[in-house]
């Protein structure tokens, strides 16, 4: 379908991202899904400062539940939703669950925004887990893999690596006839990688922090050419939770409510191959002449989904020029080079350019604009279903000034068996008003984008 000009809704109150807790993150847990999900929810009541107190009274503020969870085939539980919510004892008020792929935690997240801006629930808990280690690392990828069509592209591939491999070659190639050699874009690449492993170290819930110079990474084990096993996203097990309030209760429950003001949802064929040449959608800093000259847009380097999803999100928070207006962003790194396609489509750089935010150190702390702090998908997690959880809290105790409170404490770190780094740093950002995280599934079949700030 060609649109002329997205329908950029309007929140019929103010919503409010409140608090949010997480387990660690690792590829094997000796706990399930509820016993996770439960773990996330007493660090969300217990550790944010709520001005409630005590699981029990906090439960009385709850009125519906939103739960997501990518992969059925990986707990082997139909109706997830309903054993965690069991299992908390959220009874007898209602849940949904949603599924859409690795987007999954975003629109979780939107489905309790929607819920919450219609007046219908003042406070909705929001969780998001998945168990990706009851299988091997091949027969879980062959189990996220039909997520992509499986009439045509699963039959030929059965990994995302081999789809993400198919269009890092077809972005190479395109920028090599920009006039940018493949050595430029392998080393932003790396980079990527070596950035996200670095702020892992400062994160007692991730999975792979590292210390990786660029070429380590990019003579790290071929999975497919370009694309090496350093630029890949980890298979995690863990949960995320969060509490979406409307303004009076978000105000009753704590200090530091943070403002869900944008909230976009965008898409695209199932199928790679059913994508439509069309008009770049130009966001509100863009004009036509800086891309006259596209002529298969978004092609296979760019995701149409990701830029509907910003495009409405920026919208209607009111964004100018993303590089400008945000202070920090956590983006959908599956592979490093889905990092250099978001940064096209979420316009951080024009299409053609995105190396130039890595390369530039824009995207470093101390940079314009921040981005993945907690160490991403590459270095924190992917627990599918926990993922567009995790980004929408780091942003909010980003905004809230309590990055310390849940990175820095030894404590913290202890209670996984880790250790706090002797070099640590902190990566709270400095007087952070504004945020933006984004969530994506497949090669781009659904994308969420949720823009924060402080009120």
């Amino acid at each position: 379908m060609l649109i002329e000009k997205p329908h950029v809704g309007k929140l019929a109150r103010p919503v409010y991202f409140v608090a949010g807790g997480m387990t660690d993150f690792r590829k094997r847990h000796e706990m399930k899904a509820e016993e996770l999900i439960l773990q996330a929810t007493r660090m969300a009541v217990l550790e944010n400062h709520l001005k409630v107190d005590g699981v029990a009274k906090f439960k009385k503020r709850v009125s519906f539940g939103v739960y997501g969870q990518f992969a059925d085939h990986f707990s082997d539980q139909l109706l997830f939703a309903a054993k965690a919510h069991d299992y908390l004892g959220w009874e007898p008020i209602g849940n949904i669950e949603i599924k859409t792929g690795g987007a999954t935690g975003g629109s979780a997240i939107v489905a309790a925004v929607m819920a919450v801006a219609s007046g219908l629930h003042d406070v909705v808990f929001v969780a998001g887990c998945e168990i990706m280690d009851e299988v091997s690392t091949r027969q879980g990828n062959n189990y996220i893999a039909h997520a992509a069509c499986k009439d045509f592209e699963w039959r030929h591939s059965r990994s995302y690596t081999n789809y993400y491999n198919l269009m890092a070659t077809d972005y190479m190639k395109l920028q090599k006839d920009r006039g940018f050699s493949k050595e430029l874009l392998r080393t932003a690449l790396s980079r990527v990688s070596v950035k996200n492993h670095h702020y892992a170290k400062f994160n007692p819930f991730a999975q792979a922090p590292a210390d990786y110079s660029e070429e380590e990474v990019a003579n790290s084990m071929p999975v497919t050419e370009p694309l090496r096993i350093l630029d890949c996203c980890l298979m995690s097990v863990g949960a995320a939770v969060c509490i979406i309030a409307s303004e009076e209760a978000a105000y009753q429950l704590t200090e530091t409510p943070i403002l869900i003001d944008g909230v976009g949802a965008g898409s695209d064929t199932l199928r790679t191959g059913d994508r439509l040449p069309r008009p770049v959608l130009l966001l509100p800093h863009e004009n036509e002449e800086m891309y006259k000259n596209f002529t298969n847009w978004p092609g296979f380097t760019s995701f149409l989904a990701t830029r509907y999803a910003a495009y409405v999100a920026y919208h209607m928070a009111g964004i100018q020029n993303p590089l400008e207006d945000f202070d920090l962003a956590e983006t959908h790194d599956a592979f490093t080079i889905s990092a250099l396609q978001s940064y096209e489509d979420l316009g951080f750089r024009q299409y053609g350019m995105g190396h130039d935010f890595i390369l530039s150190g824009d995207a470093c702390f101390g940079g314009k604009l921040p981005e993945n702090l907690s160490g991403g998908l590459i270095g924190c997690m992917h627990s599918v279903g926990a993922t567009g959880i995790m980004q929408v809290i780091e942003i909010g105790w980003q905004l809230q000034n309590k990055w310390n409170h849940f990175h820095a404490d030894p404590a913290i770190w202890a209670r996984f068996g880790k250790e706090k780094p002797a070099d640590f740093r902190s990566l709270q950002v400095p007087n952070a008003k504004r945020g933006v995280a984004v969530s994506h599934a497949g090669t781009g079949s659904h994308v969420t984008v949720h823009t924060l700030r402080r009120p």
